[in-house]
């Protein structure tokens, strides 16, 4: 059964999490400036180390889970599914040969790409 922790959860969190595991965190994004971005995409954390001062469980990079907890919650334990990583790229848009096409190209279907996307981009033969 998935787990998730709201912000006020935070020393239930810190209590119930487990180091090395994976932790997930749901950020939502502003779409007006890039109409075909997600709106939302999820961030990945791993605690590895508690944190000589406090006991704190926290990041390689320095974040603590309470830092986590409260400012980025709710926190899950289980990756959500249909959501994009942060860190991976964006959907192609506008491609060629349409989102069904799911093969490797050949040298010759290279060439007639490379062929149309030069007749396409001619300036002299562009229309103003």
């Amino acid at each position: 059964m998935p787990k998730t922790w709201q912000p006020n959860q935070e020393r239930k969190f810190v209590r119930e999490l487990r180091l090395n595991t994976p932790y997930y965190v749901i950020i939502d994004l502003e779409t007006r400036g890039a109409r075909f971005e997600d709106a939302q995409r999820y961030d990945e954390y791993v605690f590895t180390e508690r944190s000589r001062l406090t006991g704190t469980p926290r990041t390689d990079g320095g974040m603590t889970a309470t830092e986590l907890c409260r400012n980025w919650g709710p926190v899950y334990d289980t990756r959500p599914r249909n959501m994009r990583r942060s860190g991976e790229p964006g959907p192609q848009v506008g491609a060629p040969l349409g989102h069904d096409y799911h093969a490797h190209l050949d040298e010759a279907e290279l060439r007639g790409l490379d062929k149309r996307l030069r007749d396409a981009s001619d300036p002299r033969t562009r229309r103003i």
